[in-house]
């Protein structure tokens, strides 16, 4: 039997300052909206704050993720904690779903009774907002293009700048029109954005915990590509898998003629699987034909 192991090495520094200034900053503006949202009555800027402060919670839980991935496999997880990152996007997205069904639900139920809604405060609060938002989302940016958790929180603060350009709009609406329906109109485009965003986000986390094909390699062409290796009659028996984001498995069985030539094929075949599918981690049983 043959084994070859890669290993996505974490640098444990990297990134932790900057998450941390991003969840500093969100949580004063969800502060700063809540309050203000009560002042001026605007529900659109209280669902405002809402998702900062879900943003801030998945930045907290995704930093403790990272941490949790660090750490070097053991005898309980043998194939390391590189899926606690996995979980915390889990978790972050099923909070996601849970906020906007109610947003989207107070905010249906307010265009029936639209209430009074002080239009500077909304305004003033959500240019801060944005500029918060852009701040976050500069900071997580480059992190963003490695990390599944982080690159969610990215989208998020993405989508939180798109809603404060909203309520800006909204609130000077409110304050050149009294168009007061316009605020839980603002609430139920701004929920049913997260609810899209969270819905697509979905997929590829359970897929990677349902131990799926990933859909960078698809098993029939690993399956061929084993198969074409030469001196091997027969691939059969291949699981396809994702270890974590950023690590695949391959398992399967190897039917040849020459078993002196097992060693060889089995090189083969791994440099293969790397070249073509960036399978780095392999298992690979000979067995004769």
């Amino acid at each position: 039997m043959s084994h070859d192991h890669g290993h996505h090495h974490i640098d444990p520094d990297a990134g932790d300052a900057r998450i941390a200034a991003a969840v500093g900053v969100n949580l004063l503006l969800t502060v700063a909206q809540f309050i203000g949202g009560l002042l001026s009555g605007s529900l659109a800027l209280i669902a405002d704050a809402v998702h900062n402060l879900s943003d801030a919670l998945s930045l907290v839980i995704a930093f403790g993720a990272r941490r949790i991935a660090r750490r070097p496999a053991d005898d309980d997880m043998t194939f390391g904690y590189g899926r606690a990152e996995v979980v915390a996007a889990l978790i972050n997205l099923t909070t996601l779903i849970v906020i906007g069904v109610l947003l989207l639900y107070e905010g249906a139920a307010r265009l029936f009774d639209p209430p009074d809604v002080q239009g500077w405060i909304v305004v003033i609060l959500a240019g801060v907002a944005l500029i918060v938002d852009l701040a976050t989302v500069l900071l997580t940016i480059r992190m963003a293009r490695t990390s599944m958790n982080i690159r969610a929180a990215f989208l998020h603060n993405l989508a939180d700048a798109l809603g404060s350009v909203a309520v800006i709009v909204a609130g000077t609406l409110i304050l050149l029109y009294d168009w007061r329906l316009v605020d839980p109109i603002v609430t139920i485009l701004i929920a049913a954005y997260i609810l899209w965003h969270a819905g697509s986000e979905m997929p590829p986390v359970i897929r990677l915990l349902m131990l799926g094909a990933p859909s960078s390699a698809e098993t029939d062409a690993v399956r061929d590509t084993l198969a074409g290796v030469p001196g091997v009659k027969r691939a059969y028996h291949v699981h396809l898998w994702q270890i974590d984001e950023h690590r695949i498995s391959v398992e399967a069985h190897l039917a040849i003629d020459d078993a002196a030539q097992g060693p060889a094929i089995c090189k083969t075949a791994r440099d293969r699987l790397k070249d073509r599918f960036g399978i780095s981690h392999s298992t690979l049983e000979i067995e004769g034909a």
